[in-house]
């Protein structure tokens, strides 16, 4: 890296590249150095960019330190700034020779020709075919429209690599060295570019048309010099910077201010598109808002297809909770059209009293609340609304009315996010419960049996507390009840033995329909006597379960066969017997409960 010079050396002329001479003045404390360069090549010198009236007498000072005034033969504007370009009333007295000429675009010398010069001609860049030649050295002349207007130009030289970038590469910032000494220098840079480009797509189309040239220093007419082994790293950088910076508002002009917004705005949109947690995504974006806004903690209400609320706040780690309504102050608004709230408030927010009882971090009571509503994009309504937690009262201009309408985008985004993912979960588990529950009585399927005893047996191997009873149940003559009553009546019945079965359980009991009438039930870890206990309660409250006519004349009984599972018995074997159990309690009279016989232990 080049070294940094010292104040004494900076009130001269300072060779940055060979017989590249920097010529400017160096202003304390001022964000907007400009840099006039001088090409040191005999009587075919050239001065790029030469400057304001304000360093008139340095530059004049320094360039004679180099050569005499009279050996400059071009003078080279890459725009008609005045930063840039007041010193030519000057120059047009004090260069005297016949073939002198400035060299701009034909855009800017459509302007240039305004100072009413008398000497120096003015000449287009496009008419030297993009170049100058100088006897033994040529200059090349780079087209970057639009950059920062639409003649923009910048100028190459390959005898050193010496990028002449105009406004491209400048900086802004109230202590900028001559030399940038590391990537940090890029965020004079960024700010600079963030408001004085117009668009990504523009500045990205200019930076192509440099960025195959064998640049080893880029020498702009603003902020810190770059020398070549950072070059590669700004190049990158820029091209992935935002710019137009103020599109984002009407009326505010602090390009610091909206450069913090673009830059919130921008880590806001990154963090939605990196993080799945919403949890994460909340808490990001109140980092990124708080030096905008006092405001220490974020509630979101969000309201579904099926009018619910969803609610996510730090007290529930921002997951979204169904609540059956949300606050007053915020349900009101939720559903209502763009409209209806432009109408009612002046501002795309309201600062109210607090509605919740949240603390701050101090332990205060909040005493106010700024909420902002998201408007989904299908429709224009409030599909959401935001509850900030306000530090301090906020005072809201117009400057902060844009903050909060540009922060609304983000943050709509995530919630509508999280409404869908919400929607998908829960779309998700309806369809696994369908999967696993009977339609017509809502017990467990046998799908949901295989894949809850493989769970089970596994665990009762390892630990015999764990044990599994087996109750097989088959309603008694059902077939009648069909054949008599009808299907409707008959699946009325399957629904009423089921919640029988159902309600006679614990909920680490798994209640199944085989199909058919055929049901069984697994007791999850109860003695041998609690289990017949269960069977015989399940057989007397079906016994003396009473109907709606046709059926109030007849008594629907159960039969029931149970058997125990064995340590590492197959659950397949265990039905097998309680089969056997349920088929002699059939044929032995029905409605009564059969307990299978105890296997012998295997051989060995």
């Amino acid at each position: 890296m080049p070294r940094e010079p010292n104040a004494e050396e900076l009130e001269h002329a300072l060779e940055v590249a060979h017989r590249i001479w920097w010529v400017g003045h160096h202003f304390t404390d001022d964000p907007f150095q400009c840099h006039p360069y001088l090409i040191e090549h005999g009587d075919q010198s050239v001065l790029l960019d030469p400057g304001s009236v304000l360093t008139f007498s340095t530059t004049l000072r320094k360039i004679e330190e180099v050569i005499p005034l009279s050996s400059i033969r071009y003078i080279i504007c890459h725009h008609q700034d005045p930063d840039i370009t007041g010193i030519l009333p000057q120059l047009d007295t004090l260069i005297t020779r016949e073939d002198a000429r400035i060299l701009s675009h034909w855009r800017g010398n459509a302007l240039l020709k305004h100072l009413g010069l008398q000497r120096l001609p003015l000449s287009c860049v496009e008419e030297q075919g993009w170049k100058l030649e100088l006897g033994g050295r040529e200059l090349q002349f780079i087209f970057t429209p639009y950059l920062h207007f639409s003649g923009a130009f910048c100028t190459f030289d390959p005898a050193t690599g010496t990028l002449f970038s105009s406004d491209l590469f400048g900086g802004l910032s109230r202590d900028t060295p001559l030399f940038a000494r590391d990537e940090r220098a890029f965020e004079a840079i960024q700010v600079f570019h963030e408001h004085y480009m117009p668009s990504q797509e523009i500045l990205r189309h200019g930076l192509a048309n440099l960025e195959t040239l064998p640049i080893r220093l880029i020498a702009p007419q603003h902020g810190s010099l770059i020398p070549e082994p950072l070059v590669g790293y700004m190049f990158t950088q820029l091209k992935n910077l935002d710019c137009g910076l103020f599109l984002l508002t009407r009326t505010n002009s602090n390009y610091q201010r909206l450069s913090n917004l673009n830059r919130m705005l921008r880590e806001m949109m990154q963090t939605l598109m990196i993080q799945r947690n919403f949890s994460e995504v909340a808490s990001r974006i109140l980092e990124l808002a708080q030096p905008l806004i006092p405001t220490f903690g974020l509630e979101f209400f969000a309201l579904t297809e099926t009018d619910e609320i969803l609610y996510m706040a730090p007290e529930n780690g921002f997951r979204a909770t169904l609540l059956p309504t949300a606050p007053a102050e915020c349900r009101a608004f939720l559903g209502i059209s763009r409209a209806h709230w432009q109408q009612d408030h002046a501002g795309p927010y309201l600062v109210a009293p607090y509605p919740g009882t949240a603390l701050s971090p101090g332990g205060e009571a909040i005493e106010q609340g700024l909420i902002l509503p998201l408007f989904s994009p299908q429709n224009d309504l409030v599909q959401a609304v935001v509850l900030f937690r306000l530090s301090a009262p906020l005072i809201i201009d117009d400057g902060m009315a844009h903050i909060l309408t540009q922060l609304s985008i983000p943050l709509g985004v995530a919630v509508e996010r999280e409404i869908i993912l919400h929607r998908m979960d829960l779309e998700k588990k309806n369809a696994y419960e369908r999967s696993i529950r009977d339609p017509l009585t809502g017990l467990f399927t046998r799908y949901y049996m295989h894949e809850a005893m493989n769970r089970l047996t596994r665990i009762h191997d390892r630990d015999s507390n764990a044990s599994i009873a087996l109750l097989a149940f088959d309603i008694d003559h059902f077939k009648s009840v069909n054949d008599t009553y009808g299907h409707a009546m008959g699946d009325v019945t399957l629904r009423v033995v089921a919640k029988i079965l159902a309600d006679s359980v614990r909920g680490v009991d798994i209640p199944v329909r085989l199909g058919g009438e055929e049901f069984v039930i697994f007791l999850i870890g109860a003695p041998e006597k609690t289990t017949q206990e269960v069977a015989e309660r399940i057989r007397m409250r079906v016994q003396k379960q009473l109907f709606e006519p046709p059926m109030h004349e007849r008594n629907v009984t159960i039969s029931c066969g149970i058997a125990f599972r064995q340590i590492e018995e197959p659950i397949e074997q265990t039905m097998e017997r309680a089969d056997l159990a349920l088929y002699q309690a059939k044929t032995g009279g029905r409605n009564r409960v059969v307990v299978s016989a105890t296997p012998p232990p295997p051989p060995g």
